[in-house]
């Protein structure tokens, strides 16, 4: 319901006013133009304000408060990576927050312990291969961890078996005119 029909409703039991004709219809209709372009603005502000439901302005505005952004564009993983991001905190150094802090990467980022003190090792169990934009991914995380820690990148590809199941023969291969990268990323059915 539009504004000027709100005004009518409130307006309509007086019994003294010309709702419908006339220069009080004009009125209210210019007065409910106005509100109706007022609350547009404030669902806007009200949607921006809250990190859980922002989708553009009020995503960069918080962006322009850290040093790092999310890789992602999704404004779902941008939310959920911002927000872990800010998070972080004195405290967040037990590997369980770390890896909470790692969402803040825009990509899932795992790390776990190696066994070897001072090293921990992180891999990307959603993506195949090296993550598009890693350089950047690798800079949020080496901010992320904390700096006395070595880092051991891991990353998966297809296996030899995965490639059996989905190609008979190297001739199938060559007919998919798969490039090496695609290849090695193909982990998926095709």
């Amino acid at each position: 319901m539009s504004y000027a029909e709100a005004l009518k409703d409130l307006l309509r039991p007086l019994g003294v006013y010309r709702l419908e004709e006339g220069y009080g219809a004009g009125e209210l209709a210019a007065a409910g133009s106005a509100l109706d372009g007022c609350g547009t603005a404030l669902d806007q502000v009200e949607r921006e304000m809250l990190l859980t439901t922002a989708q553009g302005s009020g995503l960069e505005a918080v962006e322009s408060l850290l040093v790092r952004r999310p890789v992602t564009d999704d404004p779902e993983r941008r939310r959920a990576a911002l927000a872990a991001l800010l998070r972080i905190g004195g405290d967040s150094f037990t590997l369980a927050a770390i890896n909470d802090n790692l969402a803040g990467c825009g990509l899932n980022a795992v790390a776990s312990e190696t066994g070897v003190p001072g090293c921990v090792e992180v891999r990307f169990p959603d993506v195949p291969g090296i993550p598009d934009g890693f350089e950047e991914l690798r800079q949020i995380i080496e901010d992320i961890l904390p700096c006395h820690l070595d880092i051991e990148y891991v990353f998966w590809y297809v296996t030899w078996a995965r490639m059996e199941a989905l190609f008979d023969t190297w001739g199938d291969i060559e007919a998919g005119e798969y490039s090496w990268e695609e290849l090695e990323k193909l982990v998926h059915d095709t």
